[in-house]
């Protein structure tokens, strides 16, 4: 009974839900706590998940998949084409870098073939898709110098599975291992004719999408069935992952060229969406997975062979990406961040491990070897960055010469601003031209060396730290702006600063309505849809431009922005219940209607022609 799927399935959860909040509470990441949840139920600790384990551990890989899928929804060609500088230029030099110089160091300090030390060198040069992206997420750290940088080089890498991958069925004899039982379809044909079925299969997902799937997903739309669409999603995953299977390729790829295929149909944001809450949750279970496939074993085995090669390959690793980053003019501490968070291997190189063992290209003691120092380097990742943070970043700030984890706030004002980018410099310099000092706090250094330049005071520090904000002065200050880029960490500031600053007035950014009814839920009133407010002004000239008076419509624009965030406001209470926010939403929108109707009806006939030009003025007249 203990075996069942629905068994493992509840040790999974329960391990999450029980380790992740702690992880969290010590300030660790939440990838740190889904790790040590599967080191501790695995089968060489407690021993609840063994090998019957493995079919949830099949379901959880459907977590990097949709990941995948959803980064290949985020890549429209326009996009790549903006990157491309990055992704190739960076991506490449690390690549044939990293591989060059881990196959030259293994060539010549281990006995191994030429093919098995090429398999070992191209497989961890590969970082981890799934590790770096959700760290970068959770640190607020995706629109960084170092968050586009690590975002480019995964990128390439995501792609250079795919010759890789193909490229791999040249390097064997042509005799496949008898005993493994991850058979292809095409095991058994010879090495070209693999490759060529590879490619061919690229190629038909690739037109199959563009011909077949979007026309399907139209077909699906006018349902207007939600939960079709949804399952119609998901079999697009599933089905692309299948195919890819069949000819022995990772489903991981698949769902990544779906994805790409799609990024620029209408059905993007739909898709994006369904997605989302099923990648979130699988990713989960697939950290909880490596956690538990460390094979304590195997390590106790030769547990010095596996310590120094994880150390020796990090190493190198770490300092290639240095090299690259310092290539690319990265300041000091983005790149010391950038080199720790893409140090480590990747998930697909237990793909590539794998598909060399099915073709008899390394020994299975050695296979297993290296699939622990990928588990190991997953593993330490978290750790690693804990430690720049701690005990190596405080000496490469924006003030490299500043013995500080952040700069010295050296003044004391009324108001303080957390995020300067778009958004939060906008509001700094409406400020400031009406005399109004502000103490700006932003994390990105680059961006703090730039706007320095420009003439801006900024102080380089992460305002999620209570520290850096009572060294800012809100203890003293009257108003706090959150206007952070990341909508997750904006809303921990704003949390924070309402916890340990009760007297402060907060105004903070909301990105859509989704963030605001996390801000009303918090108790913050003073919320700043971004969206609605340049909507409503382009909707206001659109109101001009039809025959309204400039007055009429700015009028309208702002009661309409007064209903809106009221109608927000009593629909927080209902965001959670699917069919209670669509009514609410829709009575609102009535009553909205109605009530704008009567405001300007009111005003007709009134004399609000005063912000109208002259010249407009005097051509009505003569009309």
């Amino acid at each position: 009974m203990t075996d069942g799927f629905f068994f493992q399935a509840i040790i999974y959860l329960l391990a999450a839900v029980i380790c992740v909040p702690v992880a969290k509470k010590l300030g660790l990441s939440s990838i740190l706590g889904y790790l040590f949840a599967g080191i501790i139920i695995g089968p060489y600790v407690l021993g609840l998940i063994g090998q019957e384990g493995q079919d949830i551990m099949h379901f959880a890989e459907f977590g990097v998949v949709m990941m995948l899928f959803l980064i290949g929804l985020e890549l429209e060609p326009y996009k790549f084409w903006r990157m491309r500088k990055f992704i190739l230029g960076m991506g490449s030099l690390q690549l044939v870098l990293t591989a060059g110089v881990l196959f030259t160091v293994c060539s010549v300090v281990m006995p191994w073939p030429w093919e098995t030390t090429f398999i070992i060198a191209v497989a961890l040069t590969l970082s981890s898709t799934a590790i770096v992206m959700q760290t970068l997420k959770e640190k607020g750290l995706a629109k960084t110098s170092m968050g586009r940088s690590s975002f480019a080089i995964l990128l390439f890498q995501d792609i250079a599975v795919i010759p890789i991958l193909a490229i791999i069925p040249l390097l064997a004899d042509g005799h496949v291992s008898g005993n493994t039982i991850h058979q292809s379809l095409i095991s058994n044909y010879p090495n070209w004719l693999q490759t060529i079925i590879v490619f061919g299969t690229i190629g038909f997902v690739y037109i199959s999408g563009r011909y077949i799937i979007i026309p399907l997903l139209h077909i699906v739309a006018k349902t207007r069935l939600q939960e079709m669409f949804t399952a119609s999603a998901l079999l697009l995953v599933m089905g692309v992952s299948f195919i890819m299977q069949l000819v022995g390729l990772s489903p991981a790829l698949g769902a990544f060229i779906a994805g790409m295929v799609l990024a620029n149909s209408e059905f993007r944001h739909e898709l994006e969406g369904d997605i989302a809450p099923f990648k979130g949750l699988l990713l989960g279970l697939f950290f909880i997975g490596v956690g538990a496939s460390i094979n304590f074993n195997i390590m106790m085995a030769d547990p010095v062979f596996i310590i120094i090669f994880t150390t020796i390959f990090n190493s190198i690793k770490f300092l290639i990406l240095l090299v690259v980053g310092k290539i690319y003019k990265k300041s000091s501490d983005q790149n010391l961040l950038f080199g720790f968070a893409l140090s480590q291997a990747g998930e697909f190189g237990f793909v590539i491990f794998g598909f060399a063992l099915q073709l008899n290209l390394m020994p299975v003691d050695l296979s297993n070897q290296m699939m622990a120092v990928i588990a190991i380097s997953m593993v330490g990742t978290p750790f690693l960055l804990l430690i720049n943070e701690k005990w190596i970043d405080p000496y490469f700030g924006v003030k490299e010469h500043n013995k500080n984890k952040y700069d010295h706030i050296e003044e004391n004002n009324e108001v303080v601003i957390a995020g300067f980018g778009n958004f939060g410099s906008t509001i700094g310099r409406l400020l400031k031209a009406n005399g109004i000092p502000a103490t700006i706090l932003d994390m990105d250094s680059d961006r703090v060396d730039s706007l320095r330049k420009m003439g801006f005071k900024v102080y380089y520090g992460d305002a999620s730290r209570l520290e850096l904000l009572q060294a800012a002065g809100c203890e003293n200050a009257k108003l706090f702006i959150a206007a952070i880029d990341n909508p997750q960490v904006n809303l921990y500031v704003s949390e924070l600063v309402k916890k340990h600053f009760p007297h402060l007035k907060i105004l903070a950014r909301a990105r859509n309505r989704n963030d605001a009814f996390d801000l009303i839920n918090m108790g913050i009133n003073d919320f700043y849809r971004e969206n609605l407010y340049s909507a409503v002004n382009l909707g206001i000239d659109a109101l001009v431009e039809m025959g309204h008076r400039r007055y009429t419509a700015t009028r309208q624009g702002q009661r309409f922005i007064k209903y809106d965030e009221a109608a927000t406001r009593r629909l927080a209470t209902d965001r959670h219940d699917k069919q209670m926010l669509i009514a609410g939403t829709l009575k609102e929108i009535e009553i909205q209607e109605k009530l704008l109707r009567q405001d300007l009806y009111a005003q007709l006939g009134g004399l609000d022609h005063s912000w109208e030009s002259a010249e407009r003025r005097k051509e009505e007249n003569e009309n």
